[in-house]
C-alpha cells in the first residue's frame, strides 16, 4: 500500500521512461511520502507486442483487409507470432546475437515498411550490424502497427494515442463523446493493467503526468476507470499538457474524471494535495490551501492558488528516482536514418535538468510567458554531478539526457569540469543556443567530459528573421559554433523552421541554401524542418498584430495552445514542406549538394540570393585573439615525459628540454629552454583539471613574469599552439 500512485499514461517513448514521475518520486522521498510509479505505456506496448498479444490481434475480426499489404501481414501472422518475443528481447538488449539473423534477410516477415530499404547503404554503410538490425526490427514493428491501426484500433501510435482528441481541443465535446463510447482494444489492455496495479497498491491519490496531447485521452480513460470502480481514490492530473493547454479551463465535465488539475512545477501542489487527501477528512479537501490547482467547488470550476508556501528551490527537490519502473523492459528502436533521432529512440538515458527555465527567454515563437520557461534557476554544478553519480548507482546507466530548454554555457562548463575532476565516465547530450560562448576550447572541454551531441534552434536561417524572432544569434555565429562543436567531436542537430510570420518565399529559398551549405561543409550532421505554429503563450500569440498575423478566435472552455491564424503575406507555406524535407534527407546522407534548389520543388521558386561560399566565408573570418584576464586556463591532458639536451649555435650552448605529450590519438613533442620547461611542467600541475582551484590568464601571466620576460611571445608561440589540441584550454 502506498499513499500515491504516479502514472505516465500511454504513450511516450519506447526506449526510456519519461522523467516526470521520477522527478516527483525523488521529491516525495525527501518528504517521506510513500509513492509508487509506473509507465503504463511501456507495459501496454509489451502486452500488445508479445506472442499472446499478437494472437489476440490476428483473431480480431478483420473485415478491413482491403489492401494487399494488410492481406500480406495477415497471411504471415504465424511468422510474426513466432518471432515477436525474440525480436522484443533483442530490442531490450537481451539477445544481441540475433542481429546477424535479422540482417540475413530471411528471418523477419517483411511488409510495406521494408520497401524503403534502398536507402540502407547510405544509412548503415559505416554503421554496425546491431544498428542495422535494430532498424530492420523497427520496420517489422511498424508493419504490425500499420495492421493494428487499419484493423484493430485507428488511434494507435507508438509514441501517442488518440492524439487528435487532445491537440488544441478548445472544446471538451469530442473527447467527452469518445469517452462515453465503448473502450477500444488498446483501452481494454490499458485498463486491465491499471486495475491490477490499483488493487495491488491501494493508493489514496493517483497522479497522472500528461506531457503531450497523445497522452490525454488515455489519462481520461484511466481516470474514468478509477471513478467507476475505485470511488474512494482521488485523481489528479499535471504535466506538460495541462501546464500549456488547460490554463483557461472552464468545463466542469472534466471533473467527472479528475478531482484536481495542477499547473506548472508539481512538487508543492502534490505535497499539499497529499496533505489534504491523506490527512484530512474528505469534506475539507476543497477548503484546504492549494497551489496552482483547479477543482470543482459548489459545482463550479475554481482555480486555487491560496497557499503562501513558496515553491521549492531546485536544490531542494531531490534526485529523480527511477525505482518501480521496469528499466530492463524498455526497447531501443531506430525509426529513421537520422543520427539525432536515434539518440531519442535508441538506448536508455537518465534524464536530468541543468537549470529550471530558459536563461535566454526571449524567442518570440516560444511560450516564454509560462513558468517552466520564464522562471530561470540553475542548479549548482557539484549538486548536479552528485545527482548524476546517484543515478548511475541507482539505474546502472551512465548515459544522460539533460532536458533543458537551453542549457546555459557557463553551467555546462562547470559541469564538464566537475565530471573530469571526479573521473566519471559518462555520455551526455542536451539542447543549446548556438551562441558565441561555445568557443573551440569550451567545445573541446565538453567533449572530453562525455558530451556526444547537442541540438539547437537555427530556426529560419535568415538574419532578418532571427532578429525578429529575437533568437540572439546570427548565421555567421551559428556557422562558427557548429564548426567548433563538430571539430571537437560533438554531433550537431539543428531545428529548422519555415512559415514564420512575414517570411517571404525568397527568405525560405535562401534559408534552404544556408542549410545546404552547412551540411556540405560537414558542420551540421542532423536537422529537422517544422512549420511555424502560433501558440497562445508566446509573444506572437499574445501580440499577433505586431507580427502581421490574424488569429482565429474560438471560445475556450477546455484546451488552449495552438492558434489557427492567417499570415497577412498570403503565402501558402504548406507547399514548401515536401521539398524542404526531401532535400534535407539527402543532405543528411551527404548527397545532392550540386542539385539546383528548384529540383526539390514542383512549383517555380526564385533563385537564391545567397553566395555559394557564404558559410565558408563566415568560417574563414579571423577570431579575436584577445584573451580576457579573467579567463580560466585549464589543462585536461596528461603529464608529459621530459628529456634534457644541449643546443649549440655560433659557439654558444644552452640547456633545453624536450617534453613529450601523449594524447589518446597522437603524440606531440615540444622543446623549451630548460628553465621555462620546468616552469611549464609545474604550471601544468597547478592548472590541471583535477584541481578544484583554477588559475586565470592574468595569474598565469604574473607567475611567468616573476622569472621571464615577454609572456605574450611565449604564450602565442608555435610550441604552445601545438598543445591547444592536446588539452590546453582557455575558458
Amino acid at each position: 500500500m502506498k499513499d500515491l500512485l504516479l502514472i505516465t499514461p500511454p504513450f511516450t517513448q519506447l526506449n526510456t521512461p519519461y522523467p516526470a514521475t521520477a522527478y516527483l518520486k525523488g521529491f516525495l522521498n525527501t518528504k517521506n511520502i510513500s509513492s509508487f510509479q509506473m509507465d503504463l505505456g511501456i507495459e501496454v506496448i509489451l502486452e500488445i507486442f508479445s506472442k499472446k498479444g499478437l494472437e489476440r490481434i490476428f483473431q480480431t475480426p478483420n473485415s478491413q483487409l482491403l489492401t494487399p499489404n494488410l492481406e500480406r501481414i495477415f497471411a504471415l501472422q504465424n511468422d510474426y507470432i513466432q518471432t515477436i518475443d525474440t525480436v522484443i528481447a533483442f530490442l531490450q538488449g537481451k539477445n544481441p546475437t540475433l542481429a546477424r539473423q535479422i540482417c540475413s534477410g530471411n528471418f523477419l516477415p517483411e511488409a510495406s515498411r521494408f520497401e524503403q530499404l534502398d536507402d540502407m547503404d547510405y544509412a548503415f554503410g559505416t554503421m554496425g550490424m546491431q544498428d542495422k538490425a535494430k532498424h530492420l526490427a523497427t520496420l517489422y514493428l511498424e508493419d504490425l502497427s500499420d495492421y493494428i491501426v487499419a484493423c484493430v484500433d485507428e488511434n494507435f501510435g507508438f509514441s501517442r494515442y488518440a492524439e487528435r482528441l487532445g491537440r488544441s481541443a478548445n472544446s471538451f465535446d469530442e473527447l467527452y463523446h469518445q469517452l462515453n463510447q465503448k473502450p477500444t482494444y488498446i483501452d481494454e489492455i490499458t485498463l486491465s493493467i491499471l486495475n491490477q496495479k490499483l488493487t495491488e497498491i491501494q493508493p489514496k491519490l493517483v497522479c497522472f503526468s500528461v506531457p503531450f496531447p497523445g497522452n490525454l485521452y488515455s489519462a481520461f480513460r484511466c481516470a474514468q476507470l478509477i471513478k467507476t470502480n475505485f470511488s474512494n481514490i482521488k485523481v489528479a492530473m499535471g504535466g506538460g499538457f495541462p501546464n500549456t493547454e488547460l490554463r483557461d479551463l472552464k468545463d466542469k465535465r472534466v471533473f467527472e474524471f479528475f478531482d484536481f488539475i495542477t499547473l506548472d512545477d508539481g512538487e508543492l501542489p502534490i505535497e499539499l494535495l497529499h496533505r489534504a487527501v491523506c490527512h484530512f477528512d474528505e469534506g475539507r479537501i476543497s477548503s484546504n490551501q492549494c497551489k496552482r490547482t483547479f477543482l470543482l467547488e459548489n459545482n463550479q470550476v475554481v482555480y486555487k492558488n491560496n497557499s503562501t508556501q513558496p515553491d521549492y528551490k531546485q536544490s531542494e527537490v531531490g534526485t529523480p528516482n527511477y525505482s518501480d519502473l521496469q528499466l530492463d523492459k524498455y526497447i531501443s528502436v531506430i525509426e529513421i536514418a537520422n543520427p539525432m533521432h536515434s539518440l531519442w529512440s535508441d538506448g536508455r538515458w537518465n534524464k536530468l535538468t541543468m537549470a529550471h527555465g530558459c536563461y535566454w527567454g526571449k524567442c518570440t515563437f516560444c511560450d516564454i510567458s509560462l513558468d517552466y520557461i520564464k522562471l530561470y534557476e540553475p542548479i549548482a554544478a557539484k549538486l548536479l554531478v552528485d545527482r548524476m553519480e546517484e543515478l548511475i548507482n541507482q539505474t546502472g546507466e551512465n548515459g544522460f539526457h539533460f532536458v533543458d530548454e537551453a542549457a546555459p554555457p557557463a553551467l555546462m562548463k562547470e559541469v564538464a569540469l566537475e565530471i573530469l575532476r571526479r573521473k566519471l565516465t559518462v555520455s551526455w547530450w542536451t539542447n543549446i543556443r548556438f551562441e558565441k560562448s561555445f568557443t573551440a576550447d569550451l567545445c573541446q572541454l565538453l567533449n572530453a567530459s562525455g558530451c556526444i551531441a547537442v541540438s539547437g534552434g537555427l530556426e529560419v536561417a535568415s538574419d532578418r528573421l532571427l532578429e525578429l524572432i529575437k533568437k540572439g544569434v546570427t548565421i555567421e555565429q551559428v556557422a562558427q559554433v557548429t564548426r567548433n562543436l563538430t571539430e571537437s567531436g560533438i554531433m550537431v542537430h539543428a531545428y529548422l523552421m519555415y512559415g514564420y510570420p512575414t517570411q517571404t518565399i525568397q527568405e525560405t529559398v535562401d534559408s534552404l541554401e544556408m542549410v545546404r551549405q552547412l551540411f556540405e561543409l560537414g558542420i551540421l550532421q542532423s536537422g529537422f524542418w517544422h512549420q511555424f505554429a502560433m501558440t497562445a503563450h508566446s509573444p506572437v500569440g499574445m501580440f499577433p498584430e505586431e507580427f502581421g498575423v490574424i488569429p482565429q478566435q474560438n471560445e475556450i472552455t477546455f484546451a488552449n495552445n495552438d492558434i489557427q491564424f492567417t499570415d497577412k503575406t498570403g503565402i501558402n507555406h504548406d507547399k514548401f514542406s515536401y521539398g524542404l524535407k526531401k532535400s534535407l534527407f539527402n543532405y543528411m546522407h551527404g548527397i545532392c549538394f550540386d542539385y539546383e534548389l528548384q529540383e526539390w520543388f514542383d512549383f517555380k521558386i526564385p533563385k537564391t540570393k545567397i553566395a555559394p561560399d557564404y558559410i565558408l566565408s563566415c568560417l574563414e573570418k579571423e577570431n579575436n585573439f584577445h584573451i580576457k584576464p579573467s579567463a580560466k586556463i585549464v589543462w585536461i591532458g596528461g603529464k608529459p615525459s621530459s628529456e634534457s639536451f644541449t643546443k649549440s649555435k655560433k659557439g654558444q650552448s644552452w640547456e633545453m628540454m624536450k617534453l613529450t605529450f601523449h594524447s589518446k590519438i597522437e603524440t606531440v613533442e615540444i622543446s623549451l629552454e630548460k628553465e621555462k620547461a620546468i616552469w611549464w611542467i609545474e604550471l601544468l600541475d597547478k592548472i590541471s583539471v583535477t584541481n578544484t582551484k583554477t588559475l586565470t590568464f592574468s595569474q598565469v601571466k604574473q607567475d611567468f613574469e616573476k622569472q621571464f620576460d615577454d609572456f605574450e611571445l611565449f604564450w602565442y608561440s608555435k610550441q604552445l599552439k601545438s598543445l591547444k589540441g592536446q588539452g590546453l584550454l582557455v575558458l
